[in-house]
């Protein structure tokens, strides 16, 4: 049997579940409406995410459903640290959402798959 890297196993784990935009490019943040969403952005159903709740996917503009990359999170305001999933990304849509997670008090460590 095969063993998968990271990647694969990202990449299996997103093609198992649903992927559910509940905020989609160009919306506000619910909490902080100066915040505007540069893609699609939801969470994997029947998940758990660091938070809680399902597992959180930027969903850029490529038709294919491979992982691209990840952003590791640290909000000192939730005092909490995330990991989300970036899905059919081009590299402009990559650097926004590494952008988007470096703003305001946040900060996001972005991982692009190579190879």
């Amino acid at each position: 049997m095969k063993t998968m890297d990271f990647w694969e196993t990202l990449d299996a784990l997103v093609g198992k579940h649903v992927l559910v935009i509940d905020r989609p490019r160009g919306s506000p943040h619910p909490k902080f409406p100066e915040s505007i969403y540069p893609l699609d952005y939801g969470y994997l159903d029947d998940t758990s995410g660091g938070d809680g709740s399902g597992i959180d996917v930027w969903r850029g503009s490529l038709h294919e459903t491979t992982v691209v990359g990840a952003v590791f999170t640290v909000d000192p305001l939730k005092a909490e640290t995330e990991t989300k999933i970036l899905v059919g990304c081009t590299d402009e849509e990559i650097e926004s959402v590494s952008r988007y997670h470096n703003t305001f008090l946040q900060r996001g460590l972005l991982v692009k798959r190579t190879g």
